[in-house]
């Protein structure tokens, strides 16, 4: 299964990803595409992000069970830690009570 999680990105990008996957709610796809049409879909992601991100995550034969994949959000990176993928939210960008 693949999840797609959108946001601020522009309706030609969820309007061409609703040709392959739902939309459950605004802006979070899910579906099975093949790996070639993941692919596609991921390019059309990087070419129309603008300044929106997308995170993606994907069945897979690992330890976790799925595989991850992030675009355009500054305040979030994907960090690989023994084998391990984790979402790091930097320093600046955490809310302090």
């Amino acid at each position: 299964m693949t999840v797609l999680v959108l946001s601020s990105v522009p309706p030609r990008l969820k309007g061409e990803l609703t040709r392959w996957m739902i939309e459950l709610s605004a802006g979070v796809f899910v579906g099975q595409p093949s790996a070639r049409v993941l692919e596609s879909l991921w390019d059309l992601c990087v070419e129309d992000i603008g300044d929106g991100w997308a995170i993606l995550a994907r069945s897979a034969a690992n330890e976790q069970g799925y595989t991850l994949r992030m675009l355009g959000d500054a305040k979030r990176e994907l960090v690989d830690y023994d084998g391990l993928t984790l979402v790091r939210v930097h320093k600046e960008s955490r809310s302090h009570p």
